[in-house]
């Protein structure tokens, strides 16, 4: 797979065996998330969102059966939604606004599962009765997690992709300053985890 703009890949030769070409695909698998070669999360949320759904019917299956509504929440938070948010920090921060609603969609849709009596109420008003947050506000939570927990700690490898922090001379006549600077991204496809995580969760 060639990742990069279309009208500056198309013009890449495709490479050859001696008895075979290689096939060029658009999109792949890597460590469970799935990659598109222009940097979007189209294949990914569409495999997210498809395998979650499939999901989804054996809940409608257990609701049938007269499981219990704490069951079946039981049911969703430990084997549906896990799918949802696997890698989120990977990939939350770059999502469009209708891939988010994708997602979105399919908590909606078990809730008013485990909470028939939700079917007419706003989305918000079945998130309380299921005492649970937005799948949006959820990953934002994992993010901020993962940047303080493993990015930030010294014993962690992913702490190598921090940028050098600043200098503290400078920093501590500052009423409000971050360790670490801000790394500009001339466009948003290209805008990392690491980027968003120094531009919203860093403390002074």
């Amino acid at each position: 797979m060639v990742m990069g703009p279309p009208s500056k890949i198309r013009h890449i030769p495709p490479l050859h065996f001696p008895t075979a070409q290689i096939e060029r695909v658009n999109s792949v698998k890597l460590l469970g998330i799935n990659l598109n070669y222009d940097f979007s999360w189209k294949s990914h949320v569409e495999a997210i969102t498809s395998k979650a759904t499939q999901r989804i019917y054996f809940l409608k299956q257990l609701r049938r059966a007269g499981v219990p509504q704490s069951n079946l929440l039981h049911f969703y938070t430990e084997v549906i939604r896990p799918v949802l948010e696997y890698a989120a920090p990977v990939w939350n921060h770059l999502l469009s606004k209708s891939q988010i609603d994708q997602i979105e969609a399919i908590q909606r849709r078990a809730l008013r599962i485990i909470y028939s009596y939700t079917n007419d109420m706003p989305y918000t008003n079945a998130l309380y009765c299921a005492s649970s947050p937005s799948l949006v506000d959820r990953r934002e939570q994992l993010s901020r997690k993962f940047f303080f927990t493993s990015i930030l700690q010294s014993s962690s490898c992913l702490h190598t992709l921090l940028p050098t922090p600043r200098d503290p001379i400078i920093t501590t006549r500052l009423r409000s300053a971050n360790k670490f600077p801000r790394l500009l991204s001339r466009t948003r496809k290209y805008y990392t985890f690491i980027s968003y995580a120094l531009a919203h969760y860093q403390t002074s």
